[in-house]
């Protein structure tokens, strides 16, 4: 080293080397144009437009999760209420005059980004097998509708509900890979969807937040010192899931329906007697749904301290005070919460038939009334506006865009530079149509 650098003297310019000195002004000039260069990129205001094929032809695709949070049990070595379980939905579209719906000559994939794997995360493979009544063990990362956390979505034909392309059962969870420890969950995630044509060109792609939860707080009624496990005579077991098990035995002991003990069969799957639309069982005749039993035996008379009546109280079950899946534009804007739209607990309790299936709606002459007419009883079922579902411009149940959330919003920006439901025409039309837009 020169003895002026090491003495910190570097202003005597003399003593430097000229090929060093030009070597050092060449390196400045490229670096200057390199700044350049990134300055005028980053700052460039680029509408986004949709992918091209080699002939010219666009494409868009709308995707989104079919509701607004899906929950799993954090443990199911005792019993079982929810597996992990996600759904995505897409839609694709050739942008043109009118724009038409494509289903043949193409494939839609999906991955999921840093969340490649989910055994390991949750203890679901050790008991699925016996939860679910299935013939082998389920494989590795494969969940009870045979989908991993990569893989191929299916074309669904259905003349009531619609052709769309859908993933159904995906085992994510919360965690992303490099999570090690399991410390820092991440419910709103995102899920890449490529389309393929044929020939394997990708046609078009987005993100779309598959959301998730394992955030069920039982253990603020049910740990050993909690007040449903101190009220009754029972043993305290340690653990919170087989606390809930004694005290269902406890409370069913004259009940000739009940199992004779589900403390002897764990793990128990709660739908096995109890039925679940979610999950598509009918349980045992003349026991009540899950739903029924469960917001009914956690209503304002019989448990006060959690405040069931409001929004943090829902949030005792349903994921969470930190995940607070209620995160769309009506709860964040409108002073919409849980139980303004969905009612009280009395009120999801006289939903006896079918929970799950009969749910608020947008044309409720109280929300949004008739001119905004669902075709289906469920909003996430139901389409609009030429045939695009309701949830492929405006998201997914308890995600309405714009969310709370800065994942849900990118596949908007991604189609129409802004957040919000989707409202620019000429993300599917080839050119802005004349006539007034109708729902």
């Amino acid at each position: 080293m020169p003895e002026q650098f090491e003495r910190g003297n570097y202003n005597n310019r003399d003593n430097i080397n000229p090929n060093k000195r030009t070597g050092e002004l060449l390196l400045f000039v490229i670096l200057v144009i390199c700044l350049l260069l990134w300055h005028t990129l980053a700052s460039a205001k680029t509408e986004p437009s949709n992918n091209s094929t080699k002939n010219g032809s666009s494409y868009v695709v709308l995707a989104w999760n079919n509701l607004g949070m899906h929950c799993y049990n954090p443990d199911f070595q005792n019993l079982g209420v929810l597996p992990p379980y996600n759904t995505l939905w897409a839609q694709v579209i050739k942008v043109a005059d009118p724009p038409q719906f494509i289903t043949d000559g193409i494939t839609i994939d999906y991955k999921f980004l840093r969340n490649t794997f989910s055994e390991g995360k949750t203890n679901f493979w050790a008991w699925a097998q016996q939860l679910f009544g299935l013939n082998s063990p389920l494989s590795s990362n494969i969940g009870l509708t045979g989908k991993g956390l990569t893989g191929r979505m299916d074309l669904i034909q259905n003349a009531e509900l619609g052709n769309h392309f859908e993933a159904e059962g995906i085992p994510l969870t919360e965690y992303y890979d490099y999570d090690k420890k399991l410390q820092k969950p991440s419910p709103y995630q995102l899920a890449q969807i490529t389309v393929r044509n044929a020939d394997g060109d990708i046609l078009t792609q987005t993100l779309a937040v598959a959301p998730v939860s394992s955030e069920l707080q039982c253990i603020n009624c049910h740990a050993d010192d909690g007040d449903a496990t101190t009220r009754y005579p029972i043993n305290q077991t340690g653990k919170v899931e087989t606390n809930i098990l004694a005290l269902h035995d406890y409370l069913n002991r004259n009940n000739s329906l009940a199992q004779p003990s589900l403390m002897s069969q764990q793990p128990i799957l709660c739908g096995s007697c109890h039925a679940s639309n979610a999950l598509g069982v009918l349980g045992v005749s003349g026991v009540s749904s899950l739903s029924f039993a469960m917001h009914n035996h956690h209503d304002q008379a019989r448990v006060p301290d959690i405040m069931p009546d409001t929004t943090d109280g829902c949030y005792n079950c349903h994921p969470g005070p930190k995940t607070q899946c209620l995160r769309d534009t009506m709860s964040q804007n409108y002073g919409f919460n849980c139980t303004n739209c969905h009612g009280n607990m009395a009120d999801v309790d006289s939903n006896i038939r079918n929970p799950w299936i009969t749910e608020p709606r947008c044309d409720n002459a109280s929300c949004h009334g008739a001119g905004y007419a669902l075709d289906q009883p469920l909003y996430r079922n139901s389409r609009g506006h030429s045939g695009i579902y309701c949830a492929g411009c405006h998201d997914s149940p308890h995600a309405i865009a714009p969310s709370r959330e800065k994942n849900d919003d990118i596949k908007f920006i991604m189609l129409q530079n802004q957040p919000g439901a989707l409202r620019k025409c000429t993300v599917c039309h080839a050119t802005k149509p004349s006539q007034a837009f109708r729902h």
